[in-house]
């Protein structure tokens, strides 16, 4: 994972999605062409925009470390092959697989 600025995601989200400004999460997966034999396995990289997040947090009351959490979430779904922008229903299973892995977390912290 990495944590970057707005200036490196902005960069990163023209380069890899033809999109302008910055985004909230990245995710790069390594399974996508030919994989090379990597070991241990990887799934790829998980790019977040802490001031995105940052941002993201404060509209929704939420701490940083929470969103940050939600959003690695995210990342690591798409890299185990979700995309909620194929529809309705990905988007809403993609956003249930969320939910379900936070409360794990939630209960593992004892929260």
């Amino acid at each position: 994972m990495s944590l970057v600025d707005e200036a490196e995601m902005a960069d990163l989200n023209r380069r890899w999605r033809g999109r302008e400004g910055p985004t909230n999460v990245l995710a790069f997966a390594m399974a996508e062409g030919d994989p090379a034999p990597v070991w241990p396995p990887v799934l790829g990289d998980v790019v977040i925009c802490v001031p995105t997040a940052r941002a993201e947090a404060r509209g929704a009351g939420l701490d940083l470390d929470r969103r940050l959490t939600e959003l690695l979430i995210h990342g690591l779904l798409h890299l185990a092959g979700h995309d909620h922008e194929t529809g309705p229903r990905a988007a809403a299973d993609m956003e249930s697989e969320t939910a379900g892995l936070l409360a794990l977390l939630d209960q593992a912290e004892g929260g």
